[in-house]
């Protein structure tokens, strides 16, 4: 790839989103490894994408983001819509597996940090998503795995140490499964003492992987309906969130992009092809 990795971002509802496929993400992530070179994926939904009007916090962690990639069906309608689509949804639970798995082809190292905290008879969240981690992915290293009590992050020693574990451990790639904004803010404090470490903020990709949740089928996740099994297997926790703000803000999305992309088309002369919105570049070292 040389020194530098070039591609384009397509802008979807005021964010910039890296216009890569899934193997596309894992490649780049094994040559910056190579390379010495670090980074950190974020990996927007809806509700992300609606937070991100909003909230310079949020705003500040998309900005920091080395690769940007659209988790969910309904961000790439919408590119799709505006005439310059992205290639296909990368979501975090599957890129967990993905690049799990081309870094056990190169022999490297990942952290687990995130799932249920140990109960009695129950090993951690982390442990149980380690074991089926690497036995699905040969030649992968695990440097070590972190699942904190909840609310850990709320006392500052107890943060400090957890992070002072991570760092310790010296891994290729850290998976952090806390939720968003949670994770992106712990991901903020590592990255400054991990440079040439990888970063995925992977929300319950860690639950998914540890058997304590189950993933939507493959039917669903394609066809955009995969908010709807978490809401069925969450529904106290998630109703309010994905009825109340992120369904109308997805249809708003999608309504205004197709209205955008109408009052160009009428603007343009019969028969001329109606051109792409121009797409920015981004470079990764």
């Amino acid at each position: 790839m040389g020194l530098y990795a070039t591609f384009r971002r397509i802008n979807v509802g005021g964010t910039d989103f890296d216009a890569l496929t899934e193997d596309r993400v894992v490649a780049m992530v094994r040559d910056a490894l190579r390379r010495g070179a670090g980074g950190r994926i974020i990996t927007p939904n809806v509700d992300i994408l609606r937070q991100a009007r909003t909230d310079p916090g949020v705003r500040a962690h998309l900005a920091d983001a080395t690769l940007v990639v659209a988790d969910g069906m309904p961000l790439v309608w919408a590119s799709q819509l505006a005439g310059s689509p992205l290639p296909e949804r990368v979501a975090g639970s599957s890129l967990l597996w993905s690049l799990s798995h081309g870094l056990g082809l190169d022999g490297r190292s990942v952290f687990v940090l995130g799932g249920d905290p140990p109960a009695a008879g129950t090993a951690a969240g982390a442990v149980r998503a380690a074991r089926r981690i690497t036995a699905a992915c040969p030649g992968l290293r695990v440097a070590g795995t972190l699942s904190p009590p909840y609310g850990f992050d709320r006392d500052p020693a107890h943060l400090d140490r957890v992070c002072a574990e991570v760092v310790a451990a010296r891994p290729d790639l850290v998976l952090v499964g806390l939720g968003f904004p949670k994770q992106e803010r712990i991901i903020d404090r590592l990255r400054a003492r991990m440079p040439a470490a990888w970063f995925l903020g992977c929300g319950a990709a860690v639950n998914f992987a540890a058997g304590d949740q189950v993933r939507a089928p493959l039917w669903m996740q394609r066809s955009g309906l995969e908010w709807a099994h978490r809401l069925g297997t969450e529904p106290r926790r998630l109703a309010g969130r994905y009825l109340r703000h992120d369904a109308p803000y997805a249809l708003r999305l999608l309504a205004t992009t197709a209205a955008a992309r109408h009052a160009v088309s009428r603007r343009t002369s019969p028969g001329r092809a109606l051109p792409r919105r121009p797409a920015s570049r981004r470079a990764v070292p």
